[in-house]
């Protein structure tokens, strides 16, 4: 969803899209701790390769997410919702 979509939600819509935005973020931080560990096996035991940068590919969409949860919290705080 975009900056418009948003926009059109209604204050119950947007607070289940704050609930499951809370439970991405719990998932993001957990990827990226897996894919870290996964760097930094990697490295110890075969050297720089292909899964050194697997990170990488996963930053754009936690990047996404954490614009989007941005944008519900602003929305929230416009609406003067908790």
């Amino acid at each position: 969803m975009n900056q418009k979509e948003l926009t059109a939600l209604t204050n119950d819509e947007l607070l289940q899209e704050v609930k499951k935005s809370k439970s991405s973020s719990i998932f993001d931080a957990a990827m990226i701790g897996f894919l870290i560990g996964v760097v930094i096996f990697s490295a110890v035991k075969k050297g720089w390769g292909l899964l050194s940068f697997l990170p990488v590919i996963y930053i754009p969409i936690a990047a996404r997410n954490n614009n989007r949860r941005k944008a519900l919290n602003a929305l929230l705080k416009e609406r003067g919702l908790k």
